[in-house]
């Protein structure tokens, strides 16, 4: 096993000053100018990120920590791959978001960048909570188990929904201390009106983008969970999901129409997890691997019938 000891603090540290020095990069040299990111710009994003983490999970990680062996790389991959799938949900949320703020396409990127920001500092906080949790109370895994199952089963019935600022109690509060512009002023998220500093619209997009993802963290936080309680291999795989979340975006948006049973699939796959934790706090243990092979198969599958069903559509329309 990881051991606690075998993670130091200066691990951790190394850790987050990379990602922020990768963040400085995206921002301040490939994204400084606004503009809108095409198909293969985010394709190319999307595999650099994965090709990123998968290269941490066998190369960087063992040549840090002497001690992460087999079993911690198929965790931390395992993990990433359910994060990253889980994270495809948020994807379609935030197109339906974006469409109905009518958010030009230039400043898309900008949103998604504080967004996920905002996502690891919160995320960090609550897989501090969780292993504290599963640390000194065993039995939270059962929760934990349960709340998956319980979302998985309503997620696949529930029906779509639009987006729904007004009943956002933070976009509320937003109201309530600052003025909002009616325009967009390019990609500022603040601004002057009547001599007082207010809130543009890409504010209150950037609000719910935030919302969005802490609603979605409660699912995919415990989930990990279920494949290691090894604080550092939970954070670092939820790290690499939430980056390249924002290229499979522009990569994923476009095509949402293809992509009808994904809800299912994912929804199989928090009840699988949830099984999983269960069995797992009972004394039957699901090989990582295993784990790992299942989800796999369940999402291309989702995806596969996505893509056949869409295509079959369009023959039958025509």
């Amino acid at each position: 096993m990881l051991a606690v000891a075998a993670i130091e603090t200066w691990h951790w540290l190394v850790f987050v000053a990379a990602i922020l020095v990768f963040l400085a990069l995206d921002l301040g040299v490939f994204h400084r100018q606004a503009h809108v990111v095409k198909f293969k710009e985010a394709l190319g994003w999307t595999t650099v990120w994965f090709i990123l983490a998968i290269a941490f999970a066998l190369f960087l990680a063992p040549a840090l920590v002497p001690s992460w062996g087999a079993a911690e790389k198929d965790e931390f991959i395992t993990g990433y791959i359910v994060e990253l799938s889980l994270s495809m949900d948020n994807v379609f949320v935030m197109a339906l978001i974006f469409s109905y703020f009518r958010v030009p396409l230039e400043h898309q990127h900008r949103v998604l960048f504080w967004g996920i920001l905002g996502a690891l500092v919160m995320r960090g906080l609550m897989i501090w909570l969780g292993a504290e949790l599963i640390e000194h109370f065993k039995w939270s895994i059962v929760l934990f188990g349960a709340f998956l199952i319980f979302t998985g089963i309503k997620m696949f019935f529930a029906k779509e929904e639009g987006v729904h600022p007004e009943q956002n109690p933070f976009i509320r509060l937003a109201h309530v201390f600052f003025p909002v512009t009616k325009q967009f002023e390019g990609q500022k998220f603040f601004t002057r009106l009547d001599g007082r500093r207010a809130l543009t619209p890409l504010a209150l997009v950037l609000v719910m983008v935030e919302t969005t993802d802490l609603v979605f963290a409660l699912d995919s936080i415990p989930a990990i969970f279920a494949i290691t309680n090894k604080p550092f291999i939970v954070f670092t795989s939820n790290v690499f999901a939430i980056l390249g979340l924002r290229s499979l975006y522009f990569v994923l948006a476009g095509a949402i129409g293809y992509f009808r049973y994904l809800k299912f699939g994912l929804s199989i796959v928090l009840i699988f997890i949830g099984g999983k934790m269960l069995a797992g706090f009972w004394g039957h243990h699901i090989p990582t691997r295993l784990s790992l092979w299942i989800v796999a198969g369940i999402i291309v599958l989702s995806i596969l019938l996505s893509v056949l069903a869409a295509r079959f559509g369009k023959k039958s329309s025509g």
